[in-house]
C-alpha cells in the first residue's frame, strides 16, 4: 500500500500509446497512458474501459461519426462491445481503468499490440 503520484509517475515516460499499469484492484489494471495522433479503431468483445484525462484532452471517436471530446478531469466510460477510436491533437495523459484481461488494441492485432505489460 504506497501512494502514487501521478505526475511523477507521467514524467518516467514518454511514448505514446504505451499503458504502464501503477497499480491493480478487483481484478482491473490502472494503467497510465500518454495519447499523441491517432489509435487504432477496435473494440473489446469483453471488457468495459474508463478513461479518465488527467491533463490535456482528446477525442473519442465512435462508429457513425459520433465524436465524443474528453478534457482534464473528465472521463468516459465505453461500454464492451462498442467499436472506438482515440485522437489526441496534443499529448495527454490519461489513466484508463480495465479489467487484467483487456489487451490495448481489442480484437486488432498490429503494431500497437501490447500483450505485456511494463509496470511503473
Amino acid at each position: 500500500m504506497e501512494k502514487v503520484n501521478v505526475i511523477e509517475k507521467f514524467s518516467l515516460f514518454t511514448n505514446y500509446w504505451s499503458s504502464k499499469i501503477v497499480g491493480e484492484l478487483n481484478g482491473q489494471h490502472v494503467k497510465f497512458v500518454k495519447f499523441k495522433g491517432d489509435f487504432i479503431r477496435h473494440l473489446h468483445e469483453n471488457e468495459d474501459e474508463l478513461f479518465f484525462v488527467i491533463k490535456g484532452k482528446f477525442k473519442m471517436q465512435f462508429r457513425g461519426e459520433r465524436e465524443v471530446e474528453i478534457g482534464e478531469n473528465e472521463f468516459l466510460i465505453v461500454p464492451k462491445g462498442v467499436e472506438h477510436r482515440s485522437s489526441a491533437e496534443d499529448e495527454a495523459h490519461v489513466i484508463v481503468f480495465e479489467p487484467t484481461a483487456a489487451v490495448n488494441t481489442g480484437n486488432i492485432n498490429n503494431e500497437l499490440t501490447v500483450r505485456i505489460l511494463k509496470y511503473l
